[in-house]
């Protein structure tokens, strides 16, 4: 039997448990402290790593725990700079990051993922036709936010900036782990005490969930899949709509802001002929209103076997003008990544 599969990852345990665990060995517990810095902190990924540690305290350690640090499997580079990495996990499933420079901005972001598949079944993206197989734990996600960080240093020579969970999955679908991950990634004492204000969460729309969100008060921000402020029109490229229709969204989002204060976007992919005239627009500036939100108008990034394909770009210009006549703020957003499969709606382990 694999070590895998008979020792617990120590990550998957809290500090008040490893407290306990060092008690039950009459060990001080400020080794806990240690120990857990080690672990949030430097992300080593071995006990041996800790140095601090006496030599026998680490062995005992390795025969009571593991660390499983998720692998890069594959690095693929985009003609613009865009870097996506395939990682293996401890039991062989594979997810994508993605790491988006953009220079003259000095901004730094990652696009992590949450889930090793997706099952929200959305129809112009390529991780929705593939099955959920589990959520990932709160360690595999810090743990691409730390070795993309450790890539983005090689690579750029300068650290993250920011961090999205818009990669595969539904994040609000791993609630307590994203939000665990979240916790360990911002922690100034033992954490990576990333600011909270440069994390951005994105969801298809789950509105029990984003009550949830502005009940938890959390600090990071918020985006929404929106792609289509008509019912219909969104039931049909996102089924998550039938259970969460646009005003139980709009509800919920409000919620958020009034608890939160935080920032909110909406992304919104314009596909030809479908959800990019002028209708569409006012549909959107309606749905606006009330909320105090950006629009991230964004290229479709063709996915095979999808029948949707690319707005006209003077047509995106016409529809973000009606948007800033409404006084909403609007940016248009460029893919990133597409020669390597790494756009938005993307992801998919395609490349082998």
């Amino acid at each position: 039997m694999r070590k895998a599969e008979t020792l617990q990852d120590i990550r998957q345990i809290t500090l008040s448990e490893l407290e306990h665990f060092f008690k039950e060995m009459s060990e001080p517990v400020f080794r806990s402290k240690q120990v857990w810095m080690w672990l949030w902190q430097k992300g080593v990924a071995t006990f041996q790593e800790m140095s601090d540690l006496p030599k026998s305290l680490r062995e005992e350690l390795s025969k009571c725990f593991q660390i499983r640090p998720i692998k890069i499997d594959k690095i693929q580079d985009s003609a613009d700079g865009t870097i996506k990495y395939r990682f293996i996990l401890y039991d062989d499933s594979l997810i994508e990051s993605v790491l988006i420079p953009v220079r003259e901005e000095n901004r730094y972001t990652v696009c992590v993922s949450s889930q090793v598949g997706c099952s929200l079944s959305c129809t112009f993206c390529a991780t929705g036709q593939m099955t959920r197989i589990r959520n990932l734990d709160a360690a595999e996600i810090y743990d691409q936010v730390k070795a993309v960080n450790s890539q983005s240093i090689k690579h750029f020579q300068h650290p993250l900036t920011n961090i999205v969970y818009m990669g595969m999955g539904e994040p609000l679908l791993s609630y307590n782990e994203v939000m665990e991950s979240i916790l360990r990634i911002t922690d100034s004492k033992y954490g990576l005490g990333f600011s909270p204000k440069r994390i951005t969460v994105s969801t298809a729309g789950i509105a029990k969930m984003i009550y949830k969100l502005g009940d938890d008060k959390v600090k990071f921000n918020l985006a929404l899949s929106l792609h289509a402020a008509d019912d219909t029109k969104r039931s049909k490229i996102m089924p998550i709509n039938d259970q969460n229709n646009l005003e139980t969204l709009k509800r919920a989002l409000l919620h958020f802001h009034k608890t939160t204060k935080n920032k909110i976007t909406f992304e919104y992919i314009t596909f030809k002929n479908f959800n990019d005239t002028l209708e569409d627009a006012a549909r959107l500036a309606q749905f606006c209103k009330q909320l105090p939100v950006t629009v991230n108008i964004i290229e479709y990034n063709p996915v095979p076997g999808v029948n949707f394909t690319q707005s006209h770009p003077g047509q995106v210009d016409v529809f973000a003008r009606y948007l800033r006549s409404k006084n909403i703020p609007v940016t248009i957003r460029k893919s990133r990544g597409k020669d390597i499969d790494a756009a938005c709606g993307q992801l998919a382990n395609r490349n082998g």
